[in-house]
């Protein structure tokens, strides 16, 4: 095994228990264009959004109205508004253990990846909201990658920008399938799954997870607490 020595996590529900704030966000958005609770057309669409979590905002959007990009766009527009506005009035807490592993990884030397299916400017006030911003050598989001998960492009970008030699020193944590899939097919040699958010054991599994963790607490140890770091690098795939 190859020593890591880039983390890529994901945010809500990895790091962040912001996952009811999340879920009203998508509920007032549809709910502008017509989809309101109590209606079987606002389950199906909550079922989408909760199958579809990792995926870039905008891309759930037009799951929900297919062929019809301007109610699509509408519809993220309100979410992005809910959503920053949420955090400007709670804040975001992180969830037990993140800062402290943002602390271990940094100290082992391992630089640390945020990776998002935000837009662009809701990162940015993530980031301005987010008291340990400061621990992150990376945050991207889809905009930054060209196409966001299930796709591997935001993690094999994480790793091109990091300068990383090898996608077998990158490792990922998230809680969502989608999270587990863009992990898989990027080549990281470690692809954890937590059960601090939305899917299951099972989702995380049948998406690629090496690893099932109570939560991201566990991460450090998972990656540092083995021979990873004392192993040297045979070949290059970058």
């Amino acid at each position: 095994m190859t020593p890591v020595k880039l983390a890529c996590l994901d945010l809500a529900g990895t790091t962040i228990g912001d996952i009811a704030m999340v879920e009203r966000a998508f509920a007032e958005a549809i709910a502008t264009q017509g989809i309101v609770p109590g209606t079987s057309a606002y389950a199906r669409a909550m079922v989408h959004v909760h199958r579809s979590r990792g995926f870039p905002k905008i891309e759930v959007f037009r799951g929900i109205f297919p062929g019809n990009e301007a109610q699509a766009q509408a519809a993220n527009l309100t979410f992005e508004r809910s959503y920053e506005g949420a955090i400007e009035r709670a804040g975001l807490i992180p969830l037990p253990g993140t800062v402290e592993a943002l602390d271990k990884l940094h100290s082992a030397g391992v630089k640390i990846a945020l990776i998002t299916g935000f837009s662009r400017s809701t990162l940015g006030r993530v980031l301005s909201t987010l008291p340990w911003a400061d621990k992150l050598d990376l945050a991207l989001c889809p905009q930054d990658a060209g196409r966001g998960r299930p796709y591997p492009d935001m993690v094999l970008t994480a790793g091109l920008r990091a300068g990383i030699e090898d996608v077998r020193h990158v490792a990922v944590a998230g809680d969502s399938e989608n999270d587990m899939l863009c992990g898989s097919r990027a080549g990281a040699s470690i692809v954890a799954g937590v059960l601090t958010g939305v899917h299951s054991r099972e989702r995380l599994l049948s998406g690629g997870a090496t690893h099932i963790l109570d939560s991201i607490a566990d991460f450090p140890t998972l990656i540092l607490s083995s021979e990873l770091s004392t192993q040297k690098v045979a070949t290059s795939v970058w």
